[in-house]
């Protein structure tokens, strides 16, 4: 048998989310820092502001 996930039914390895979204002032979140590590499912990841401006996340 096939289980169909669907928001009713998700996997179930899906985190549940609320339907409200968080928004954070990327200020707030590196400070002085140009970037930051995230942990993630045992996972380490830089979210980093390059010179140009602009955001980069890597593994």
């Amino acid at each position: 048998m096939i289980s169909e996930h669907t928001p009713e039914n998700p996997r179930p390895d899906t985190p549940q989310r609320s339907a409200d979204k968080a928004e954070i002032d990327l200020r707030d979140l590196l400070g002085e820092r140009t970037q930051i590590v995230i942990r993630h499912r045992g996972e380490r990841y830089v979210l980093r502001l390059t010179r140009q401006n602009k955001l980069l996340l890597t593994k």
